[in-house]
């Protein structure tokens, strides 16, 4: 919090001109006297100073107005903090009685936001991250008990061992959320201890889901490395994962995945490519209540998808750097195509690929107003357009559809952060 106005000058500690109001009182005994308000450099003479001349009635109102405006800016600080410690309590107390994970954020204080894609919308408030850390911690509380029955059935010591590690393990990171909020209530926590207690916290819990998520592998009987999918429960912004291959330089492609969403406004971000200097080299974002968009370069075409219904689609996108020729498909159908997106700009390599997230930064700077929420699967990229025959193949999981000869879905080329979940991937099974 500041103690006073910016810059590099102090103000001499003197009386203000306060009005009429005050003169017969402070007059008394002093005989006539001016009070004035002088300003001194950090290292002048405070003496000296004194004996400058008074300056202009406009140097001594704007100083006074000066003063005036910092008071008023402390007391609205600490009005909002106390109202954001009020805030915190309430969520974290619904935290600790909550049994069924929620979808917080949806549809909640976004009307008329618009997007900013390089970082300018405000990031989430610490009570509204602290409450989705708690859910995120009760979901993996809810998947660990359901280990419970596999534990029985393996009585291994090996096996209830790691359990009775990962339940100790949450505790602890619900014991850090709730001394934070302490922490926060008696204003101990300076905005970079803040970040690295917060930093430490999401640590625990990707190293926390990793083990969970091993325990749970067990209980799968030789799973095809790309029969899984990524679920996204929570609109945060430190859930997501990392394709472990960069791509190359691309004068075409074709990327394709199952995607399954009901957030509103907007099922935020599926993938987002950034490279040194452009962000936002290749990006898939539905935001608001925009339809979705496809930047390239910073390029943009509108996609004619219609698939925020909760249920699984297949989704393609092609293009081709001549004349920035792109077609859209979704179940198999196309749905739409243009011209003139990024026409003769190649894909650049060496770039980071994230699946979840839109990206601000390289790798990172990510904004929860734009991140994904549901589920994906099935993302393969080509650096060619795919037939039409093609795109139908793999919407209807055809044995014969073909993998991604750039990025091929595979357990192996996909690491997840922040408590993001792998499941098994049913959408096939269903239609076949």
């Amino acid at each position: 919090m500041a103690a006073g106005p910016p810059g590099s000058r102090r103000l001499l500690p003197l009386l203000l001109l306060l009005g009429p109001a005050l003169g017969p009182a402070l007059g008394q005994g002093l005989g006539q006297t001016r009070f004035i308000c002088t300003s001194v450099p950090l290292d002048g003479d405070v003496c000296a100073a004194s004996a400058l001349g008074t300056g202009s009635a406009e140097e001594l109102k704007g100083t006074v107005l000066q003063l005036r405006e910092t008071v008023l800016q402390q007391k609205e600080t600490i009005m909002n903090q106390k109202e954001t410690i009020r805030e915190l309590t309430a969520k974290l107390g619904r935290c600790e009685s909550q049994s069924v994970l929620e979808m917080p954020g949806e549809g909640k204080g976004r009307k008329g936001f618009s997007k900013n894609t390089m970082g300018d919308l405000s990031r989430p408030a610490a009570a509204e991250t602290l409450s989705q850390l708690g859910q995120t911690l009760q979901s993996l509380k809810t998947r660990l008990e359901n280990l419970e029955q596999f534990s029985r059935m393996n009585s291994s010591s090996q096996t209830n061992n790691l359990k009775d590690i990962l339940q100790n393990k949450i505790d602890d990171l619900e014991k850090q959320v709730l001394s934070r909020v302490n922490s926060l209530e008696e204003g101990k926590l300076s905005p970079r201890n803040e970040s690295e207690e917060r930093g430490k916290i999401e640590s625990t819990l990707t190293s926390l889901h990793q083990r969970i998520s091993d325990l749970e592998k067990g209980q799968k009987d030789n799973r095809p490395p790309d029969r899984f999918q990524l679920t996204f429960p929570l609109r945060t912004n430190y859930m997501y994962a990392k394709v472990k291959k960069s791509l190359p330089e691309m004068y075409a492609f074709s990327i394709c995945m199952w995607i399954k969403s009901s957030a509103s406004p907007g099922m935020g971000t599926p993938f987002s490519y950034a490279v040194p200097g452009q962000a936002n080299e290749l990006v898939l974002i539905e935001w608001g209540n925009n339809p979705m968009e496809i930047l390239i370069n910073d390029k943009v075409a509108k996609l004619p998808f219609a698939i925020n219904d909760g249920k699984w689609h297949h989704i393609c996108v092609t293009w081709t750097t001549r004349d920035g020729v792109w077609e859209a498909y979704q179940d198999g159908t196309q749905m739409g195509n243009g011209e003139n997106l990024a026409p003769y700009h190649p894909i650049k390599p060496q770039g980071v690929l994230v699946l979840g997230q839109e990206q601000d930064t390289l790798g990172g700077g990510f904004d929860a107003t734009q991140a994904f929420v549901g589920e994906l699967a099935h993302f393969n990229v080509w650096d060619r357009k795919l037939s039409p025959g093609e795109v139908y193949g793999l919407a209807t999981c055809s044995s014969k559809a073909l993998a991604g000869n750039v990025i091929a879905w595979a357990e192996a080329n996909i690491d997840i952060y922040g408590g993001a979940t792998k499941w098994t991937f049913e959408a096939c099974r269903q239609l076949n």
